[in-house]
C-alpha cells in the first residue's frame, strides 16, 4: 500500500536556487544520453502564466456558492452545475507546507488544473502530524501544524482548489490515550469496529479537527464550503480482516507494520462481542444449531472461523459469521456519520474505499454506499515488498508490463466494480506507481474511462509525502509524482478531458444486484473471479459500458455479452477503442471533437489514425494527448496542447535484469525519453498556417516556433525535441 513508500532526500547543490537553474539550463540543451533519455527537470517554484498553465479550467474561490451537494447521484455545485474532482492526494509532512511555500505549492496544483486535495496522513506517526511530537497523548492537536494545515486550505481556496479531509489513516495511540495494547496496534485497523474507547477518540479528533475555525477563512471545518469531502477511515475494513487472517489474535510484540493480526486482548473482546450477537440476533433453534455445528455445548463460546476454514464451513455458519462483521462496520459507518452530522458538517462523508480487488468487496460497499459518496482504490501493478535473504533490506518487485495489454485487469475495470447506481463515486487513491516503465498509459485512460462512466472524481496518489521545504527533482519513492515530468504533463494536458467533459458518458449502463446470500458468499469465492466476483458477467464490459450496482437485496444478472471485433473494443459513444490483438501490442484511442489520443504501441499501429490527428512516431510505446486550450472543437482550434510522453527514470537508474526492480534507484535530474516523428493534423477549417513550439517542463516556450509542412489539407508537424509537449498555434 502506498504508505509503505519510503523517501529519501538528494541535494545537488547547497542553494537550491543554482540547483534548479542549472537543471533547468540541462533539460533545454543537454544531448540524448543512456537509452535515448535526456534530462528533464520542473522548478515547481516557477508556475508561469504560459500556454500551459490550466488553471483556466478552475473557479475561484472554491466553494465561492456555498457547498458541493448531491443531485441525480452526482455532486454539484449550488447552482446545479456539474462539479468533477480532478485531484491529488498531499500526504504526512506535505500537507503541512511552510506559510512561504504554501502559496507556490497551491499555484503549481493550480497550474496543473487540480481542484481538490485530499490530505492523507494528518495523523501520521512517522512524518509531519496534527498531533504534538514528544508527548504521551494524542488527544490534542499540536497549534503550529495546525495553523500550517489551516494556512494552506486558505490558499488552495482563494485558486478553486477543494479539500478532502482524511481523519484516521496513521493514528498510533500513546500511552495516556487509555487504548488497550497502543504500543502493540500500530495505525489501529479494524478495532475501531468493536472497541468503544477507540471509537469515542475518534468521534473526539474528528469534533476537534473539524469543529475547529480556520483563522484565514473564517470558518470552522463543519461549515466550510471548500471542504467537499471528509473520510472516516482509510483502507480500513472488518471483512477483509477476517478474510486475510488479520482477526486471529497471534500478534504479540510491537507494531509489525500497517496489514498486521490484532492482540489476543481484542481477539477475546471480539469474539465475546461475537457471541454477545449470536444471543441477541438468533432465535434459539438457530443458536443451538450452531452450536452444533461448531460442536460446542450450550453457554460455550462459539468460535470464530479462520480464513483456512471458509472452504468447508456450512453455508449457514459462514453466512451467520460474515453477517456479523457487515453488522460491525455498518455501525461504525453509521456511528460515526451521524457524530458527524450532530456537528452540521456540510461536507459529503465517506466511509472508506474499496480497495482489494483480489476478493469481493461487496460486503463493505453494502455498508459504505449508505453514507454520501463510494470511493474506490487501485494501482497498477502496485509494488510487492519483499526482505532479501542474503541481505536483510528491503527490496520490490513488480511485473512492470503495460496495461494496455491487459485489458481486463486494467485499473478501469478493477475500479468500476464499485460504483453504485444512485451514488457519486470517486477514486480516492490510483497510480501506475515507479519506476513502471509504461506509466504514460495510466492517467490518460484512466480520465478517459472514468469520464465514460460519469464518475464524479479522481485523486491521483500522491503529489508528494514530503515538506516542500525538502523536495528535490527525483522521484523521491514509488508514488510521489510531482517529480515526475510524464505524469506532471499528462495530469494537465488531461484535465480538459474530464473536467469538460470532452468524452461522453456512456450510452448504456450496465446494472447487476445481489443477494443478501449473494454479498457473504462472495467474501470466500475464489480470487479468480476477481475483480467482478460476478459469474456471467464479463468485465471487459466495462470498456463498452458504464457499470453499477443496483441493489444488495437482490438476485444479478443475465448480463449482455461482450462485442469485440478484430480485437476491438469499443465504448457505446464511438469515442473509444481498447485494442489487443493476439500479438499483445495494444493501443487506447480517444476520438473526441475537443481531445484526442492514442496511449500504446503507437508505433506502426493501424489504428493510430484518428478524426484531426494521426501519428507516425519511431517509439514503441507512449502516449499522444492533443486537446483544444480554447474549448472550441481541434477542428475549429486556434490554440492546441500536444503531450507526448513516453518513459521517465531517474539519472542513473538501474533495473534488474528482467526489469522487475531496481538496483539503482538513481540520482537528480529526472529524465525522459523523448516521444519523435511526425503528428498530422488533419481535416481542420482552412487555416492560414500551424506552427509547433515545444515547451520547457514548466510550459514556456524552449524555441521559437516551427511551422507544419501542409500537404493538400494536411498539416505535418515534426516533434523530437527535448520535451514532453507543445503548443500547437493555428491561424485563421
Amino acid at each position: 500500500n502506498a504508505y509503505h513508500c519510503k523517501t529519501a532526500t538528494y541535494n545537488l547543490f547547497s542553494k537550491p536556487q543554482l540547483s534548479i537553474a542549472f537543471l533547468m539550463l540541462l533539460s533545454a540543451f543537454a544531448p540524448a544520453g543512456e537509452g535515448g533519455l535526456v534530462p528533464y527537470a520542473a522548478d515547481w517554484r516557477d508556475n508561469p502564466a504560459g500556454p500551459a498553465n490550466m488553471s483556466f479550467l478552475l473557479h475561484a474561490p472554491a466553494g465561492k456558492d456555498g457547498p458541493i451537494t448531491i443531485r441525480n447521484g452526482r455532486m454539484v455545485t449550488p447552482d446545479g452545475r456539474r462539479f468533477r474532482i480532478w485531484g491529488v492526494n498531499v500526504t504526512g509532512a506535505a500537507c503541512f507546507p511552510s506559510k512561504e511555500d504554501a502559496p507556490i505549492v497551491a499555484d503549481h496544483l493550480a497550474r496543473h488544473a487540480v481542484n481538490c486535495v485530499r490530505f492523507h496522513f494528518l495523523d501520521s506517526a512517522w512524518s509531519g502530524s496534527l498531533f504534538p511530537r514528544g508527548t504521551d497523548s494524542t488527544r490534542t492537536l499540536d497549534p503550529a501544524q495546525l495553523d500550517r494545515f489551516d494556512f494552506f486550505v486558505s490558499e488552495l481556496k482563494k485558486r478553486g482548489i477543494y479539500t478532502n479531509i482524511n481523519l484516521n489513516v496513521g493514528r498510533n495511540f500513546r500511552k495516556a490515550d487509555g487504548v488497550a495494547d497502543y504500543d502493540k496496534i500500530g495505525m489501529a485497523k479494524v478495532v475501531n469496529y468493536f472497541d468503544e474507547r477507540i471509537q469515542f477518540l475518534h468521534r473526539e479528533y474528528a469534533q476537534q479537527l473539524l469543529t475547529h475555525t480556520n483563522p484565514y477563512t473564517g470558518r470552522p471545518y463543519t461549515n466550510e464550503p471548500a471542504v467537499c469531502i471528509v473520510e472516516l477511515v482509510n483502507e480500513n475494513a472488518i471483512t477483509e480482516a477476517w478474510f486475510s487472517d488479520r482477526l486471529l489474535g497471534k500478534h504479540t510484540g510491537k507494531s509489525a507494520g500497517t496489514w498486521q493480526d490484532i492482540t489476543p486482548h481484542y481477539e477475546a473482546q471480539l469474539t465475546r462481542k461475537y457471541n454477545d450477537w449470536l444471543k441477541a440476533t438468533l432465535s434459539d433453534a438457530d443458536l443451538r444449531q450452531l452450536h452444533t455445528i461448531t460442536n460446542t455445548r450450550p453457554g460455550d463460546l462459539i468460535p470464530r472461523l479462520t480464513s483456512k476454514q471458509f472452504a468447508t464451513a456450512p453455508a449457514k455458519r459462514f453466512q451467520i459469521e460474515a453477517s456479523f462483521y457487515v453488522h460491525l462496520e455498518d455501525a461504525y459507518f453509521q456511528m460515526m456519520y451521524r457524530h458527524l452530522k450532530s456537528l452540521n458538517v456540510q461536507a459529503l462523508v465517506v466511509g472508506t474505499s474499496d480497495h482489494n480487488h483480489y476478493r469481493s468487496g461487496y460486503a463493505l460497499l453494502s455498508s459504505v454506499s449508505k453514507l454520501d459518496v463510494v470511493d474506490g482504490h487501485v494501482y497498477w501493478q502496485h509494488p510487492d515488498y519483499i526482505i532479501d535473504p542474503q541481505t536483510g533490506k528491503q527490496s520490490f518487485r513488480i511485473p512492470n508490463t503495460p496495461m494496455v495489454n491487459d485489458p481486463s485487469n486494467s485499473t478501469v475495470v478493477q475500479l468500476s466494480r464499485s460504483a453504485v447506481l444512485g451514488k457519486p463515486y470517486t477514486v480516492s487513491e490510483t497510480n501506475h506507481p515507479f519506476p513502471n516503465q509504461y506509466a504514460c498509459e495510466g492517467i490518460p485512460i484512466l480520465a478517459a474511462y472514468a469520464a465514460l462512466h460519469d464518475w464524479d472524481g479522481l485523486f491521483f496518489y500522491t503529489f508528494e509525502h514530503a515538506d516542500p521545504a525538502d523536495w528535490t527533482r527525483r522521484t523521491t519513492g514509488h508514488f510521489d509524482i510531482r517529480p515526475d515530468p510524464v505524469k506532471m504533463t499528462n495530469l494537465a494536458a488531461c484535465a480538459p478531458l474530464f473536467l469538460r467533459d470532452d468524452v461522453a458518458p456512456a450510452k448504456q449502463t450496465i446494472t447487476r444486484s445481489y443477494s443478501a446470500e449473494q454479498v457473504l458468499e462472495a467474501i470466500r469465492a475464489p480470487s479468480s473471479q476477481r475483480p467482478y466476483f460476478t459469474p456471467g458477467f464479463n468485465p471487459a464490459l466495462a470498456l463498452t459500458h458504464a457499470a453499477r450496482i443496483e441493489s444488495f437485496d437482490k438476485p444479478t444478472g443475465p448480463f449482455p455479452e461482450l462485442e469485440q471485433i478484430n480485437g476491438l473494443v469499443v465504448s457505446d459513444t464511438k469515442e473509444l477503442t481498447w485494442l489487443c490483438p493476439p500479438q499483445h501490442k495494444g493501443l487506447v484511442t480517444i476520438d473526441t471533437e475537443r481531445t484526442q489520443a492514442l496511449i500504446g504501441f503507437v508505433k506502426d499501429n493501424p489504428q493510430n489514425q484518428l478524426a484531426n490527428m494521426a501519428a507516425a512516431v519511431e517509439n514503441d510505446f507512449c502516449s499522444i494527448v492533443l486537446t483544444s486550450l480554447d474549448a472550441k472543437p481541434i477542428a475549429m482550434s486556434e490554440r492546441l496542447l500536444l503531450a507526448a510522453t513516453a518513459r521517465a527514470q531517474t539519472t542513473g537508474m538501474k533495473y534488474n535484469a528482467d526489469k522487475t526492480s531496481l538496483e539503482d534507484w538513481g540520482r537528480p535530474p529526472m529524465q525522459i525519453e523523448s516521444v519523435t516523428g511526425k503528428i498530422t493534423l488533419q481535416n481542420l477549417a482552412p487555416a492560414r498556417s500551424v506552427s509547433i513550439t515545444p515547451l520547457d517542463p514548466n510550459g514556456k516556450p524552449l524555441t521559437e516556433p516551427d511551422r507544419a509542412v501542409q500537404t493538400d489539407d494536411k498539416y505535418a508537424l515534426s516533434i523530437g525535441a527535448a520535451t514532453s509537449w507543445y503548443l500547437i498555434n493555428v491561424e485563421r
